[in-house]
C-alpha cells in the first residue's frame, strides 16, 4: 500500500511539472513588474499593453452621461471687433469661446499683469528700489522717475497697474532680476509653466518690440488671447499672492513718495506721486473683479478682465480691438462676453458625475498563483487615490462651467486579463471626465494585492498539500 501511494505521488509530481507554464523571457519581459533595476516601459506603451485592442470596452460599453456639442466655436450672435478674443472659466481653465483665439499678437500694456505677479512673487515690497537712466528714458505714458532716486516696489506696483507707467515696469524689473533681458527670461519661464507656449516677452512694460534669437530667428513681444486669458486666471485663482493681486488692482486710487538714501537710510525726496485706476470696466458690470488695458500702434487697444458671480469666475481677453478713434470697443466686446458667460453657462462639480466605484471588478490573472489548486488568479483593483492625477487637483472640489445643454462624460476603461507576475499598484484601467472630449480629471485603477508567477515552489507546496492528505 505505501508503494501505491509514493507511486501515485510520483506520477501527480510528474503530471504537475509537466503542466507547469513558462512562457518565453521575451513575452514576460512586457507583462512582469519590472525589478529596481530595470527601466520600466513608458506610459504609452504600459496603457497600450494594459489595453489590448480586443479587450477595449466598445463605444456602448463605455459609461457615457451624452455626447457632448463644441462650444468654443465662434457663436454668430456674438459681434465684436477685437481680432482676437477669448472667454474663459477660470477655474478650469476651459475656453467657453474664442474668435481666433490662438491667433499670435502683440499685447501692449497687458503684459504689465505678467510683471506684477512676478514682482509679488519673487520680489520684497518692502524693497527700495534705485531708477536707472535706462528706467527714465522709457517713453510716455511714464511715472517720470528720476535716476538714481528710489521708490517702494509695493508703491511702483500701483504705479504699474493703476497708471500704467512704462518706467515703473523698468525699475522693476531692474530691481528683481538685475536687468530687463534677465527678467524677460522669468517672464518667459514662468508663461511656459502656466502652460502658455505660443507667448514670448521682451519688454516688462509691452513696448512693441522684437528680439533675435541665437538661431537668427527673429521673435516678437506677443501671445494670444487664450495664452493672455491662462496668465490672468494665474494671476486670480492660482498665484500663491492673487489676493495681493487683486487688492493692487481693484484699488481706485493711490499715492506715494519717492526716497533718497543717506547714511544708509531712506528719506522723502519730497516729490509726491497720485495714482488712478483706468480700468473702466470695474464700475461697468457687477461682480467685477479686475483687469489690464493696454495700447500701441502696432498692437491698436488690447484688455484682459474677469468678473465674478455665484461660483463663477470669467476672464475675458482681447488683442487688436480697434484702433484710434476706437476707443471704446474693448469695453462693449468685454461685456458682450462677460454677459454671453452669464447667460448661457452655469456652475458644475466634477463629482456629479462621480464614477460608481461598484462597477470595478476583479481581473483574471493568466498564470498567477492562488491558495487553491484549481483555482482561479483573480486580482482585485480599487481607484488609485495617492496617484499623481488624483493629488492637488483631486484634494479640492474640481469646478467648471457648463452650457445648460452639456453633462460630464465618464470614460471607464479596464483591462479584461491580466499575466503573472502581478506587483500591487499595477496600472490597470483608468477614469477619465471629459467634457466636450477635453480630461479634466483622471484616475488610475490600480490592483491591490501582488499575485506571483506559478513557479516550482508553488507546485511542490500543492503537492505536500495534496500528499498529505
Amino acid at each position: 500500500m505505501k508503494y501505491m501511494q509514493k507511486l501515485s505521488a510520483f506520477l501527480f509530481t510528474a503530471l504537475l511539472l509537466s503542466a507547469l507554464p513558462f512562457a518565453p523571457s521575451h513575452a514576460l519581459d512586457a507583462r512582469a513588474f519590472p525589478s529596481s533595476e530595470a527601466v520600466p516601459e513608458p506610459k504609452e506603451q504600459i496603457v497600450a499593453a494594459a489595453f489590448p485592442e480586443t479587450a477595449m470596452p466598445t463605444k456602448a460599453a463605455m459609461l457615457t452621461e451624452t455626447t457632448l456639442q463644441t462650444n468654443a466655436s465662434a457663436d454668430d450672435s456674438l459681434k465684436l471687433y477685437a481680432q482676437s478674443a477669448v472667454l474663459m472659466d477660470a477655474d478650469s481653465g476651459r475656453i467657453l469661446y474664442e474668435k481666433e483665439g490662438e491667433k499670435i499678437l502683440p499685447m501692449a500694456s497687458t503684459t504689465k499683469i505678467m510683471t506684477c505677479i512676478l514682482a509679488l512673487e519673487y520680489g520684497h515690497v518692502e524693497d527700495y528700489a534705485q531708477a536707472s537712466s535706462y528706467a527714465a528714458s522709457m517713453p510716455k505714458v511714464k511715472l517720470h522717475v528720476t535716476p538714481n532716486e528710489y521708490y517702494k516696489v509695493e508703491d511702483l506696483l500701483y504705479s504699474l497697474m493703476l497708471e500704467s507707467h512704462n518706467d515703473s515696469a523698468v525699475v522693476i524689473a531692474e530691481h528683481v532680476a538685475g536687468s530687463v533681458e534677465a527678467f524677460a527670461k522669468m517672464m518667459n519661464q514662468k508663461a511656459r509653466d502656466i502652460g502658455c507656449f505660443d507667448t514670448y516677452f521682451i519688454t516688462p512694460n509691452g513696448l512693441d518690440a522684437t528680439a533675435t534669437g541665437s538661431d537668427g530667428t527673429v521673435k516678437t513681444h506677443s501671445t494670444t488671447a487664450a495664452d493672455l486669458a491662462r496668465i490672468m486666471s494665474y494671476c486670480i485663482m492660482d498665484s500663491p499672492k492673487k489676493e495681493e493681486f487683486l487688492e493692487i488692482t481693484r484699488t481706485p486710487s493711490y499715492s506715494f513718495e519717492s526716497y533718497k538714501e543717506e547714511d544708509g537710510s531712506y528719506v522723502s525726496s519730497g516729490r509726491i506721486f497720485s495714482c488712478n485706476n483706468h480700468n473702466a470696466f470695474l464700475s461697468m458690470m457687477d461682480g467685477a473683479l479686475s483687469g489690464k488695458t493696454g495700447f500701441t500702434g502696432t498692437a491698436g487697444y488690447c484688455y484682459v478682465g474677469s468678473l465674478r458671480r455665484d461660483n463663477r469666475t470669467f476672464v475675458v481677453a482681447l488683442l487688436a480691438c480697434g484702433w484710434p478713434n476706437n476707443k471704446t470697443y474693448k469695453w462693449s466686446d468685454t461685456k458682450q462676453l462677460m454677459n454671453y458667460g452669464l447667460e448661457n453657462f452655469e456652475y458644475h462639480t466634477l463629482s456629479e458625475a462621480a464614477f460608481d466605484e461598484s462597477r470595478l471588478k476583479p481581473v483574471s490573472v493568466i498564470n498567477g498563483q492562488t491558495k487553491e489548486l484549481g483555482d482561479i488568479a483573480l486580482a482585485e483593483v480599487k481607484i488609485d487615490k495617492t496617484a499623481e492625477n488624483a493629488s492637488a487637483a483631486d484634494e479640492e472640489e474640481i469646478g467648471i462651467l457648463l452650457k445648460k445643454d452639456e453633462q460630464i462624460q465618464v470614460d471607464f476603461r479596464q483591462a479584461e486579463e491580466l499575466t503573472a507576475p502581478i506587483a500591487a499598484g499595477t496600472e490597470v484601467g483608468t477614469i477619465k471626465y471629459l467634457i466636450d472630449g477635453d480630461v479634466y480629471k483622471s484616475e488610475s485603477i490600480v490592483t491591490t494585492d501582488d499575485i506571483p508567477a506559478i513557479d516550482y515552489q508553488w507546485c511542490f507546496k500543492q503537492i505536500l498539500s495534496i500528499y498529505s492528505l
